[in-house]
């Protein structure tokens, strides 16, 4: 595997960011932070063949600063099939943008009034989004706009998460337990949890969208974080033989929150997980750590 530094892009005023989502499909990059700050950035390879795959540089193509929230941006979701980014803020205020003629524009607003949402998903085929707040309530929404439902469940929130077949959703809370909830809501089980430390929280969550199928037909596709560095991998929801890996960092802290985050790549093959690192020297320096489908680590 090889990685390097493609290109460092200064934020005005070195606002302190709070999101950073990527929409692999189109290049797009939404960087979202304190004090309203969206942009919307677009990096293009420069490069051709072999060094457009291996070193190429890449040229920034689109700087757009989005104006409509006025307080830090905290939560941020690509659509990849219907080309539409929904943001939220620390108000609760959501944004749904759409892009027309190589520009974001503002398509609708929504804002509850009564608590911060934690999380927002979108399926894989881009039908449906799902918006998770602090409090406990949750909205599922389609593409179009519409309400499909929503209910208030009586736990707080932290992250949800869609099966690759949206036939279910995974709700976790602050407590560190994972609720298994089917499509329209009602409740079904609780994911097993095998972490060392009984008093471990989830830091982190994504489930491969198996888009481009799998790389084994026993391959691992929902990864879970803990609070502590490690790491399960599941075949499913409901397996109860998981790879564990243990990474050795420790998450970020910020709003009481602590995150892990981690992310497969397109094809499932390979997972990303991001966190703290001590060093020789004792001090703390942020670190991305890859690991293959199975749970082999790659660098």
């Amino acid at each position: 595997m090889f990685i390097y530094l493609n290109k460092k892009i200064a934020i005005p005023n070195g606002v302190k960011l709070r999101t950073c989502q990527w929409n692999a499909e189109e290049g797009f990059i939404a960087v979202g932070g304190e004090s309203g700050l969206l942009k919307v950035l677009k990096l293009v390879s420069s490069g051709t063949g072999r060094e457009r795959g291996i070193a190429g540089s890449s040229n920034l193509t689109m700087n757009q600063t989005l104006e409509g929230h006025s307080n830090s941006v905290i939560c941020a979701a690509w659509n990849e099939v219907h080309k539409k980014l929904t943001t939220s803020d620390e108000t609760g205020l959501i944004i749904v943008w759409m892009l027309h003629k190589g520009m974001w524009f503002e398509e609708m607003i929504n804002n509850r009034n009564k608590s911060v949402v934690r999380d927002m998903k979108w399926c894989a085929d881009g039908q449906k989004i799902c918006i998770c707040y602090e409090d406990g309530a949750v909205i599922v929404g389609s593409v179009d706009g519409n309400r499909l439902w929503g209910k208030e469940f009586k736990m707080q929130l932290q992250f949800c998460e869609w099966s690759p077949d949206a036939k279910k959703i995974l709700f976790v809370t602050p407590q560190g337990e994972v609720h298994i909830y089917d499509q329209v809501g009602n409740p079904i089980a609780r994911v097993p949890l095998f972490s060392d430390d009984s008093t471990a929280r989830i830091a982190g969550i994504h489930w491969y969208n198996c888009v481009e199928g799998l790389v084994d037909p026993s391959a691992p596709t929902l990864a879970i974080g803990f609070d502590t560095g490690r790491v399960q991998l599941m075949t499913s929801e409901v397996d109860e033989k998981p790879i564990l890996i243990d990474t050795g960092m420790r998450p970020t802290a910020g709003q009481s929150l602590y995150k892990l985050p981690l992310q497969w790549n397109s094809d499932g093959s390979v997972l990303a997980v991001a966190g703290l690192m001590r060093g020789a020297d004792g001090r703390e320096v942020a670190q991305v750590q890859f690991y293959g489908a199975f749970g082999t680590h790659l660098r």
